[in-house]
């Protein structure tokens, strides 16, 4: 059998998880080329992985070109992911790429046009939807297990941000390359998993918010004003009549990285959680008594990642798959959340 020869964009933090999640799968990929703007950590994962000099791209438009990449996997700030996606679907050569789908809505708008003409294999890397106690979760919703769903409640945590930590400026913070702030990083993921759950998103109205408005600059040494939102609220009425309220910042003290939903049906109810991704509870009346069970999570929903992504370059269409229109509806979502939180009002999809 071929090896898949894969060629890496972005090599900042989560490449080197991207690199060791690869290595699981050596006897069917090969990491062959690389490329980032930053001179030094090209030559330094270069070096680490063993790429040849001239696979060792500044310019990602040359990677992408390179007859000898088979796929690529893209790992970049925001602003540039519109580009690379662009530049897949010319080469027509399968990729995965980062969440959120793009900037802004209005990046996405002519990806789809492209795409549309020519399809290619895609995936977006809503990684939660690789958690098992979520998979799990998806499964016992359709098995009735809850009865009909009526609401549940999502949220995504994390503390780094908190004033008290006097975290500095960074890309993240920068509307220029984010276009929103925790509402595309980690509110992406969360509006993500309710279609994965639920289905399509069919009203909302939302609140977005800055509760640290200026932020130390190391660089220049001065405070900067930051434009995007490090809180965001938001509620929905999805297809089958599910309502949601879901709620994500980067300034929960004590929250490492809690994404987390509990869903309520007629029958149950279930919470999921990133905090114990192998286990899931279960609420419901036994008996004439309310019992509470934490169930463990069957290896079969122990599905990763790049298993999906090998399944896809061979021609499957994996269950689940987070592929290109999810990435494009993510984002139409995105979009209608800024417009309620700036109009006040109910926005339709």
């Amino acid at each position: 059998m071929s090896k898949y020869r894969i060629g890496l964009i972005g090599l900042g933090g989560m490449a080197q998880a991207h690199i060791r999640w690869m290595s699981a799968f050596a006897d069917r990929m090969e990491l062959v080329a690389v490329s980032d703007v930053n001179e030094e950590a090209l030559a330094r994962v270069g070096e680490q992985q063993g790429i040849a000099l001239e696979k060792r791209y500044a310019n990602y438009a040359e990677l992408i070109a390179d007859p000898d990449v088979d796929a690529v996997v893209s790992v970049t700030p925001n602003n540039v992911h519109a580009d690379i996606v662009a530049h897949c679907l010319a080469a027509r050569k399968p990729f995965m790429a980062e969440k959120p789908f793009t900037r802004i809505f209005e990046e996405a708008v002519p990806l789809l046009a492209q795409y549309e003409q020519h399809p290619v294999p895609a995936m977006i890397g809503f990684t939660y939807r690789f958690t098992p106690a979520f998979r799990y979760a998806r499964e016992l919703i359709r098995e009735g297990k809850l009865g009909q769903i009526r609401s549940f409640s999502s949220q995504y945590l994390q503390g780094w941000g908190a004033p008290q930590y006097n975290t500095g400026f960074n890309w993240r913070f920068d509307k220029s390359v984010t276009g929103t702030g925790t509402l595309g990083d980690l509110g992406s993921h969360m509006i993500d998993m309710a279609r994965f759950l639920f289905g399509e998103f069919e009203e909302l109205s939302a609140q977005l918010h800055t509760i640290v408005p200026q932020r130390l600059d190391s660089r220049t040494g001065e405070l900067v004003n930051i434009e995007v939102d490090d809180f965001a609220s938001f509620q929905a009425r999805m297809s089958g009549d599910v309502h949601g309220v879901f709620q994500t910042t980067r300034n929960a003290i004590g929250s490492g990285n809690q994404h987390e939903i509990s869903i309520y049906g007629d029958t149950g109810t279930l919470h999921a959680s990133t905090e114990d991704p192998n286990k899931i509870v279960w609420i419901r009346e036994e008996d004439g008594q309310l019992a509470r069970t934490v169930l463990n999570v069957p290896k079969r929903c122990e599905v990763t990642q790049y298993e999906q992504f090998l399944a896809m370059l061979s021609g499957g269409q994996p269950d689940g798959l987070p592929g290109f229109m999810d990435g494009y509806r993510n984002q139409e979502v995105l979009d209608a959340i800024i417009r309620a939180a700036e109009s006040k009002t109910v926005v339709q999809l």
